[in-house]
């Protein structure tokens, strides 16, 4: 019996290291497996780029978070999604992407690019600059909070001469409500509009024309010598 005892205890001991084994092989091949699968996954999605395929390419950085979310690619393949999507004018992809990735990575040393590129993707949604407002005003901030919190990369530069170009919009949409205004004979509201343009958007092109509309109304209401 003791025998017996022993020899199975051996036998046991043997399946069980033979097991052990097995099971840490495996282990090792399904990490490969899973770097690979990573790897892959961001190579199909830049070639698809490349080719166009911004949904695919999109989703196969995605994919990548998805699979290995500790990995270093995670956070750039999340980037890489957004660039994706903007870089064929699915601005609001594109944004809703951006949002998600300050949510995750809330302390990546990438946060100026991935700041400038939702600047520029509100900035680009920019149609018609006397209906745009809400897009206008989002590129305005978040161009000025590049420019004040990381004031010596290249995008700051960048994000100021799109910050001037914004206020010439913004100027451009109080002098077009203001000659409303005036047209309609809504003195007052018309003097705060034109005067707004020289008091907050002293460095565009409208100000020598908002003074002139100023001096206009004042005129027009008998006011000599205001005007």
């Amino acid at each position: 019996m003791q025998i017996i005892k022993f020899l199975t205890i051996t036998i046991l001991l043997s399946l069980l290291v033979s097991c052990s084994k097995d099971v840490a092989k495996e282990s090792v091949i399904n990490q490969k497996s899973l770097e690979l699968q990573v790897i892959e996954s961001y190579q199909e999605g830049i070639k698809s780029l490349k080719e166009g395929d911004v949904i695919f390419a999109a989703k196969k950085f995605n994919e990548v978070e998805t699979l290995f979310p500790q990995s270093n690619l995670a956070p750039k393949s999340a980037l890489m999604a957004a660039y994706s999507y903007y870089s064929q004018d699915y601005l609001d992809d594109a944004i809703a992407e951006l949002e998600r990735f300050f949510r995750i990575y809330p302390l990546h040393k990438n946060l100026d690019y991935a700041y400038y590129l939702m600047a520029v993707s509100y900035y680009e949604k920019i149609v018609d600059e006397t209906k745009d407002l809400k897009s206008i005003m989002d590129a305005k901030n978040i161009f000025k909070k590049i420019i004040d919190e990381y004031p010596n990369t290249e995008y700051a530069l960048d994000s100021q001469f799109k910050l001037d170009l914004i206020n010439d919009i913004l100027a451009s949409k109080e002098m077009y409500i203001g000659r409303y205004y005036f047209k309609k004979r809504k003195w007052i509201p018309s003097i705060n509009r034109f005067r707004n343009v020289i008091d907050e958007y002293n460095t565009t092109i409208y100000v020598e024309e908002a003074l002139h509309r100023l001096v206009e109304v004042h005129y027009t209401i008998g006011l000599f010598a205001e005007a």
